[in-house]
C-alpha cells in the first residue's frame, strides 16, 4: 500500500511540476476537508423536490381518488359501488431530500459572519415557502406530520431521531409565523446574494417570492375559515394591505418547470369519463377552460358521416347537434357548434352505472364500433382528463373514419409546465374573504374577474405549452375554416363573454358562485379541488348552476371519504410512540378503509366543514 501510495505520488508531482506552489496545495488539500457548497445550488435542488411521486400521486391520488370523489371525473369505465374504498396513495416524500437542502442552507448561513450572513437572507427566506407548499398537501391528506422538529439529527446532540408529529393547528401558527418573517425579509433587506437562474420558479426575483408567500397565507386562512374565521379574515385582510402585495398577473405563476427534457410521469393513466353535470355546466356558459382540461370525443364530420353511411346509429347525445340532409350527409353542426359539441360527460353515480337507460355512456365499446370493410375502429363519444397536463411525450391519433387517413400528433416533446400556485388562485380567494367580511381594497366583484380572467389565461398558457391536440385547429377538417373552428385555443372575445353571464355576477348567490370559480380553476391542481369541496361544500346538491349528483347504490347514498387511511407504524418503528400519539390525538382509526369512518373521522381543519353537496356555511 505505501508503494502504491509513493506511485501515485510521484505521477501527480510530474503532472504539477509546472505549476506554482499555490495550484500544488490546491492539488493536495486535505480530503478529508470538504468545499463549502454554493448554497444557491441547493436551494436549487431543494424547488425541484417540491413536485415528486408525479406518478403516483396522478395514477392513485388524482384519478382513482380525489377526481372522482369531487365529480371532477369518474373513475376508468365509471363508478361501482367500490370506488370509495381506498388502496395504494401517494404523499409527498419532504424529508429525504427537500428538508435536508432546506435546512442545510438556513444551518450554513447562520454559521456565517455578520456582514456576510446579511446578504444571504433572502435566500434563506425563500427555503420557507418552499418546504410549506409540499407540506400542506400532505397534512391535507394525512393530517398531523413531523415539521417543527423534521430533519434535525444532523443539528443535535444526542441526534433528535424521535421527532414529534405537529397538529394542524401548530402546522398552520408555525407556517404563518414563518411566512410573515420572510415576507418582511424579502421586501426590506438589502444587497442580497441572487439565486438568478438556479432559481427556476422566479429567476432571482425575491418580490416575486414574498408575494407567493402571501398566496400561502390564503391558503392557510381558506383551511381556516369554518374552523377560525376571525383569523381567516384576520389573515386575508394582512396579504390586502401587504407591501409585498400579491400574486396578480400570469407573470407572478409559480410554474414548475424541471427542465426541457422533463414530460411528465412517462406512463400512461387509467381515467374516467368527465362528469356530465360539470361538462354540462361548462358548455352552457361557454367556459372556455372546458377545452384546456378535457379533451374533445372522436366524432368529428367525418366520423358521423362513417356512421350515416353504414346506417349505424349515433349515440343520442352526439345526434342531436348533427345536421343531415335527405340523402343522409351531414350538412353541419347545430349550435353550438365546434368545439363545443364535441364534449359530453357522463353521469357519475354508481346507481347510474347501472341503469339500462346509460349503456349510451358504458358501453360504448360496442354502440360506438364501427367497421368498413376489414377495418374496425371504435369511438369515445365522451371526455376524459386530457393527459397532455399530466405527460406530454405520449403520441395522440386523431380520429378518422375506419381505412381513412392516418393523422398523428407525435414527436412533440414540450417540458411539461405544472402550476404550483397562480394570481388567479389570489384573486379568487381574496373574493371569497371579501364576501365574508375581510377588510380588502376591491370589491368581491372585481377580485372575481380577475380570478376568472387570470383561470382562464394560465390554462390556455398551459394547453399551448403541453401542445394539447386540437390546439391550433382540428386537422380531420380539409376546410381551413372547419379547422380553425374547431381549434380549442382561447378567443379574444371569450373572457368579456364569460364574465357578462350571470354565473360571474356576484349580486345573488355570490359565495356559492365564488367557489363554483374555485373548483373549475383548481381542475389542474386536484389536491386544491379536494380541499375547496370539502370546505365549500360545493357542487351544491339541487344547485341553480352547477349540481352535486348524489352518489347512490341501490338509491341508499353512499358516505364519500373526507382524508386518507393512516397506516398503524410497526412496533419496530423507532419514531412509534409519537406516530401513535399523533393518530389519538387526532380521534383517527387508524388502517381502517370503512368509507364511513374516513368520512366522519376528520382532520382539525375540516370538523367544522360542511358535509359534501350542502352548500357554504
Amino acid at each position: 500500500m505505501k508503494n502504491t501510495f509513493k506511485i501515485v505520488f510521484a505521477l501527480i508531482f510530474i503532472v504539477v511540476w509546472g505549476c506554482d506552489k499555490q495550484k500544488f496545495a490546491d492539488l493536495n488539500s486535505d480530503p478529508s476537508t470538504i468545499s463549502t457548497p454554493d448554497l444557491r445550488f441547493s436551494v436549487t435542488t431543494a424547488i425541484d423536490n417540491m413536485y415528486q411521486n408525479d406518478y403516483t400521486t396522478w395514477f392513485y391520488n388524482n384519478f382513482q381518488y380525489i377526481y372522482p370523489w369531487t365529480q371532477v371525473t369518474s373513475m376508468q369505465g365509471g363508478n361501482t359501488s367500490d370506488f370509495v374504498t381506498m388502496g395504494p396513495s401517494a404523499s409527498f416524500n419532504i424529508y429525504s431530500s427537500l428538508f435536508p437542502q432546506t435546512l442545510d442552507v438556513r444551518d450554513r448561513i447562520d454559521k456565517m459572519g455578520e456582514t456576510e450572513k446579511a446578504s444571504y437572507q433572502s435566500i434563506k427566506a425563500v427555503t420557507y415557502a418552499i418546504q410549506i407548499l409540499p407540506a400542506m398537501h400532505n397534512t391535507d391528506n394525512y393530517g398531523s406530520l413531523v415539521y417543527t422538529q423534521a430533519g434535525k439529527a444532523p443539528y443535535t446532540n444526542p441526534p433528535l431521531l424521535t421527532p414529534l408529529l405537529d397538529n394542524q393547528q401548530l402546522l398552520f401558527t408555525t407556517w404563518l409565523k414563518e411566512l410573515d418573517g420572510a415576507i418582511d425579509i424579502l421586501t426590506n433587506a438589502k444587497d442580497q446574494v441572487t439565486l438568478g437562474a438556479q432559481d427556476i420558479a422566479y429567476g432571482g426575483d425575491y418580490a416575486k417570492w414574498a408575494k407567493f408567500c402571501n398566496l400561502l397565507k390564503l391558503k392557510i386562512a381558506a383551511r381556516l375559515v369554518n374552523q377560525d374565521r376571525p383569523q381567516a379574515l384576520k389573515i386575508a385582510a394582512e396579504v390586502g394591505a401587504s407591501k409585498a402585495g400579491y400574486m396578480d398577473g400570469l407573470g407572478d405563476d409559480f410554474i414548475y418547470q424541471k427542465g426541457v427534457k422533463y414530460y411528465g410521469t412517462g406512463n400512461g393513466m387509467w381515467i374516467g369519463y368527465a362528469g356530465k353535470n360539470l361538462v354540462d355546466f361548462l358548455v352552457s356558459n361557454r367556459d372556455p377552460r372546458l377545452r384546456f382540461v378535457f379533451e374533445k370525443n372522436g366524432f368529428n364530420a367525418e366520423v358521423v358521416q362513417a356512421f350515416l353511411d353504414a346506417g349505424k346509429a349515433l349515440p343520442p347525445y352526439v345526434a342531436q347537434y348533427v345536421n343531415v340532409d335527405a340523402n343522409k350527409k351531414f350538412t353541419g353542426w347545430k349550435a353550438p357548434g365546434e368545439p363545443w359539441v364535441r364534449y359530453f360527460g357522463a353521469p357519475l353515480s354508481p346507481d347510474a352505472k347501472q341503469d339500462p337507460a346509460n349503456n349510451i355512456y358504458f358501453n360504448q365499446s360496442e354502440l360506438n364500433k364501427l367497421t368498413v370493410g376489414s377495418v374496425q375502429k371504435t369511438y369515445a363519444s365522451t371526455s376524459l382528463y386530457s393527459e397532455k397536463l399530466v405527460r406530454t411525450t405520449y403520441d395522440y391519433t386523431y380520429p378518422t373514419k375506419p381505412g381513412g387517413r392516418v393523422i398523428e400528433l407525435k414527436d412533440n416533446d414540450p417540458g411539461l409546465n405544472v402550476i404550483l400556485g397562480t394570481s388567479a388562485e389570489t384573486n379568487l380567494l381574496l373574493a371569497e374573504f371579501k364576501l365574508l367580511g375581510a377588510t380588502l381594497p376591491k370589491s368581491a366583484q372585481d377580485y372575481l374577474n380577475q380570478g376568472v380572467t387570470l383561470s382562464i389565461g394560465r390554462m390556455d398558457a398551459l394547453a399551448k405549452n403541453n401542445q394539447m391536440p386540437y390546439y391550433n385547429s382540428d386537422p380531420v377538417y380539409t376546410s381551413v375554416d372547419e379547422a380553425a373552428a374547431a381549434a380549442t385555443k382561447l378567443r379574444s372575445t371569450e373572457v368579456a363573454d364569460l364574465l357578462a353571464k350571470p354565473i360571474c355576477n356576484l349580486a345573488t348567490d355570490g359565495l356559492e358562485k365564488v367557489y363554483i370559480q374555485q373548483y373549475i380553476n383548481y381542475m389542474n391542481t386536484p389536491g386544491d379541488v379536494w380541499t375547496t369541496v370539502r370546505r365549500s361544500g360545493v357542487p351544491k346538491k339541487g344547485s341553480a348552476y352547477l349540481a352535486w349528483e348524489n352518489f347512490t347504490v341501490s338509491g341508499v347514498e353512499m358516505a364519500v371519504p373526507r382524508r386518507f387511511v393512516l397506516d398503524t407504524p410497526g412496533k419496530d418503528d423507532i419514531n412509534y410512540t409519537n406516530k401513535m400519539s399523533a393518530i389519538a390525538e387526532q380521534g383517527i382509526t387508524p388502517t381502517v378503509k370503512d368509507p364511513i369512518k374516513l368520512n366522519t373521522e376528520k382532520f382539525w381543519f375540516d370538523k367544522q366543514d360542511p358535509q359534501y353537496g350542502m352548500g357554504p356555511k
